[in-house]
């Protein structure tokens, strides 16, 4: 394998992802769990394991690693 072929692994899951993109829209719990078709409970969740990964108390600190990171794009 050469060394430009490493890519390194993703910090959040795809959902997880896809989570945070929607609450960087201003989208509430509510918007974004009947956008993804999932439960209000389970959004909650991907935030909250993206939280604990990230090592950040709150979803703006969460937000603004992300962002730092280059994980996100506003």
């Amino acid at each position: 394998m050469k060394d430009n072929d490493y890519k390194p692994k993703q910090l959040l899951t795809k959902r997880e992802k896809e989570v945070f993109e929607l609450l960087v829209q201003d989208k509430t719990t509510k918007d974004i769990a009947q956008e993804l078709f999932i439960s209000q409970k389970t959004v909650r969740n991907h935030i909250s394991n993206a939280m604990q990964k990230l090592g950040v108390k709150g979803r703006s600190q969460a937000v603004v690693e992300l962002l730092r990171m280059g994980e996100l794009k506003l």
